[in-house]
């Protein structure tokens, strides 16, 4: 496995090793130990999410206040461009965002640890999901920050303005997430 270090130091963009021939690939999407000696710790995963969205859809920014999950991101079909936003109190990257394109045919994988918001923007046709949790979802613990919050500055590649959930809509600003950790 390839592990990349993004602008943020515990988010990691992880590219497994393929195995091709003329039948296809195989490819390790999990591997727990060495996941932990990548990020530099182990975490337990509780919960595999599966979501399949249109082209244009916006999901996020979300995170849970009282039981901030780690997630583990990865597209079957499809292409993504993926945002994780750190929210941590104390952290040196606090406001800050990073953003890497996901998709089958990349085959990437990018590491949001606790405590972080996470959304994405699907760019293919559609595309589907997959996301490992560190714990469970709760949803009257969901919090979102609004996606297009001037103080973020995301750079989303859209073509269009986006297709977001009521809840999405209503976002609350960066500045109130950080006000509430």
């Amino acid at each position: 496995m390839d592990v990349s270090r993004t602008a943020i130091p515990d988010v990691f963009i992880l590219e497994p090793v393929v195995f091709g021939d003329e039948r296809g690939f195989f490819l390790e999407s999990f591997n727990e130990r060495e996941f932990a000696a990548a990020i530099g710790k182990p975490f337990r995963f509780v919960q595999d999410n599966h979501s399949r969205s249109r082209e244009g859809v916006l999901r996020g920014l979300h995170y849970q206040e009282k039981h901030p999950q780690g997630k583990l991101v990865r597209v079957v079909a499809g292409a993504i461009f993926d945002v994780a936003v750190d929210i941590r109190p104390g952290s040196a990257t606090r406001g800050r965002w990073v953003g890497v394109e996901l998709s089958a045919e990349n085959r990437r994988q990018i590491w949001v640890p606790p405590g972080l918001a996470h959304g994405f923007l699907v760019l293919s046709e559609a595309a589907d999901v997959l996301y490992k949790t560190t714990d469970y979802y709760f949803p009257e613990d969901e919090r979102s920050i609004l996606w297009s919050d001037q103080s973020l500055a995301i750079e989303w590649p859209l073509k269009r303005p986006p297709i977001l959930s009521a809840k999405d809509q209503r976002g609350a600003s960066l500045e109130s997430a950080l006000a509430n950790p």
